[in-house]
């Protein structure tokens, strides 16, 4: 059994920062990839970020967002400076993760957490 806890959402002005944290614990033999996704009212969900070999970030978070990982924690971060209005969404935590030896990985989810930039 593995989880993904989120953490960091709220309410933050235009131009602000926020930071989200989620932790994987569990049955974890290792882990492959983290990443955030994101999904907005009556849109579907989207790439935000993710870190696993190497790193990719939307087009519209490119230079704004960074995804910091503490491995020894399986632990990853999404840091959110500049803010917009538009990067209101609800936020998931994602997770490629080996149970065990082999060459078969599962995904989990965060159960995600809300962002709302507004003045």
């Amino acid at each position: 059994q593995v989880q993904l806890v989120e953490s960091g959402g709220g309410l933050v002005q235009p131009g602000g920062s926020l930071r989200l944290s989620c932790a994987a614990s569990g049955s974890i033999f290792s882990i492959h990839a983290m990443g955030w996704y994101r999904q907005a009212p009556g849109k579907q969900r989207e790439l935000v970020a993710t870190s696993g070999g190497g790193t990719n970030y939307a087009d519209s978070v490119r230079g704004r967002f960074t995804i910091p990982k503490d491995n020894a924690k399986n632990t990853v971060y999404l840091q959110m400076n500049s803010l917009k209005p538009e990067d209101t969404a609800v936020y998931y935590c994602y997770a490629r993760i080996f149970l065990s030896a082999g060459p078969y990985s599962s995904a989990y989810w965060g159960q995600g957490t809300q962002v709302t930039v507004s003045a």
